[in-house]
């Protein structure tokens, strides 16, 4: 199936349920799981380049995920950058090159079509961007 895995993290409850899912299937696959968590600066004339969350909040939800995955038995990895506001789908679609995964797996907020329009969509841009299979889980 998928030996090689990727999973996008973040502090939502999305995020939770892929992280389950992609656990599921490295389990079932005997594979490994890359866990890919960025933080996102937001480039502001006057300040600089702040972060939009503390590096010691951004990097919880990559810890729990990566124990969550070593104690069900799956080999993770985990990955931790900073990255411009609006360049995470890129990222995760390089990382996912990289390492040469069969599988991106990530959480979608479920902001409806109009929000995603407007807002933008990592998930939405992972898929047109990525030349492999991704598992959006909700």
């Amino acid at each position: 199936m998928y030996e090689r895995i990727l999973l996008a993290v973040d502090h939502s409850a999305a995020s939770d349920r892929a992280l389950a899912a992609a656990r599921d299937l490295a389990t079932l696959s005997k594979g490994e799981v890359w866990v890919l968590h960025l933080l996102e600066r937001e480039v502001i004339p006057r300040l600089g380049d702040p972060p939009t969350e503390p590096v010691a909040d951004a990097e919880a939800p990559l810890d729990a995920a990566v124990k969550t995955l070593t104690d069900a038995g799956v080999t993770a990895h985990s990955e931790f950058r900073q990255t411009l506001f609006g360049n995470a789908a890129k990222e995760i679609v390089a990382d996912a090159k990289l390492h040469d995964v069969g599988l991106i797996v990530m959480g979608s907020r479920g902001r409806g079509d109009m929000a995603g329009l407007v807002l933008g969509s990592t998930a939405h841009k992972v898929i047109h961007l990525s030349d492999r299979p991704v598992l959006v889980v909700r």
